[in-house]
């Protein structure tokens, strides 16, 4: 099996930033990429970024791209998710997730395409 924990939720003002972590553990993890994804109540998931684990491809949500920074420490086994300039709509629960190795097509942003995923981090911006 597969353990994915994640951390760094919080509450935060507007314009501030948060650090996620997230760590991936377990004989069967044969990871080919993490991702994050965030659910605000009342809303569906969405994809907020992931990242291969090999090399060094990165995707992002359009809204993420100029205040979000995805990245990796391979030796830790975890990936971070840099948020900055926080706004109140960014307040949500935050889920990693793992992607296995796979030779099909990787949809980065469809949660489908992750196997295994954490309980997810409250994150709450006020105004």
């Amino acid at each position: 099996q597969v353990q994915v924990v994640e951390s760094g939720g919080g509450l935060v003002q507007a314009g501030g930033s948060l650090r996620l972590s997230c760590a991936a553990s377990g004989r069967a993890l044969n990871r080919y990429a993490m991702g994050w994804f965030r659910q605000a109540p009342g809303k569906e998931r969405e994809f907020v970024a992931a990242i291969r684990w090999l090399g060094s491809s990165t995707y992002y949500a359009e809204y993420a791209k100029e205040r979000f920074i995805i990245s990796r420490d391979n030796v830790k086994n975890t990936v971070y998710l840099q948020m900055n300039s926080l706004k109140p709509e960014d307040t949500a629960v935050y889920y990693c997730a793992v992607r296995q190795y796979s030779r099909d097509a990787f949809y980065y942003a469809d949660g489908i395409q992750y196997q295994y995923w954490g309980q997810g981090t409250q994150v709450t911006v006020s105004s």
